[in-house]
């Protein structure tokens, strides 16, 4: 494994970034060795990154899908600034009415960072649309990570390229739809290529895919894998005044002001902004 570079200067809120882990932690409960691979489970691996990383930056807890409601709660959700994404093996096993709830926080603003095989989890084909296919190998490909956006704030103090030894492969052709930004492309000891780090706005939602991270290898345990989840991690969080989903809005000329506090859309003429008194002088000063 290669060293990070220099840690880049943390960035500074006003309160620490609450974060969640969701870990499937089924392969921990199933598989002897990937137990002793990662014994706090691999939601606790990627936890301790971002702790480590952060500091008092951030609270971070982990939930897994055998808590109730996955962890995912209403209050969970409302209270956490950025969710942690890595499942696998039972991606049908996540309720679709929690997939509904965590899609509509992440329209309101809170950010998602999607980790490995999470790109065929409900949430993130959700996200983008499509088939979220690839191909893949496990044989223990060496895999070279190239950072293509060296100005980005999630690619600060990461070595270029990052060396992972030994992790599982994936290929192109990724069906995603085309990034809102790229920041980091792999390269495989079979030749392959694959774009491993990516950003992409749903309404008020930042969401950051970055491939690595299968069972079969200590992957969350390499200090620049770690520093690319936190530093997305910061990256995700929104600064809004409050949790709202993008609403459509119907305007007179000059409604701009106020716009009468209106949300959603029309049920009647009588509760249109355009049948509504019009405002006052003061109410425009």
């Amino acid at each position: 494994m290669t060293s990070v570079d220099q840690p880049a200067p943390a960035l500074t809120f006003a309160r620490p970034v609450q974060v969640t882990v969701w870990g499937e932690n089924r392969h921990e409960q199933a598989e002897p060795e990937v137990a002793a691979r990662y014994p706090e489970g691999m939601h606790g691996a990627i936890a301790e990154g971002i702790r480590n990383n952060l500091g008092e930056a951030s609270a971070v807890r982990t939930v897994t899908l055998d808590d109730p409601e996955h962890g995912l709660t209403e209050e969970v959700l409302a209270s956490t600034d950025v969710l942690v994404w890595w499942g696998h093996a039972a991606h049908g096993e996540v309720a679709d009415d929690v997939v509904e709830r965590v899609h509509r926080h992440v329209l309101e603003g809170m950010g998602l960072i999607v980790l490995h095989s999470g790109h065929w989890s409900k949430i993130f084909m959700k996200l983008m649309g499509t088939t979220c296919t690839l191909r893949w190998r496990t044989e223990h490909d060496r895999e070279l990570i190239w950072t293509v956006d060296p100005t980005h704030p999630i690619a600060q103090g990461i070595p270029h390229p990052m060396i992972i030894d030994e992790d599982e492969m994936y290929g192109e052709h990724f069906d995603v739809p085309a990034p809102d930004e790229l920041i980091f492309l792999s390269t495989f000891s079979g030749g392959e290529v694959f774009r491993s780090g990516m950003t992409y706005r749903r309404g008020y939602g930042k969401i950051f895919y970055f491939r690595p991270g299968d069972q079969d290898f200590p992957t969350y345990f390499h200090e620049g894998v770690r520093r690319v989840i936190s530093n997305g991690v910061q990256w995700a969080v929104t600064h809004r005044p409050e949790r709202t989903t993008p609403t459509l809005l119907r305007y007179e000329t000059e409604d701009f002001y106020t716009g009468h506090g209106y949300q959603g859309p029309m049920e009647s003429d009588a509760e249109s902004p355009a049948q509504s008194p019009a405002p006052s002088e003061e109410a425009h000063a």
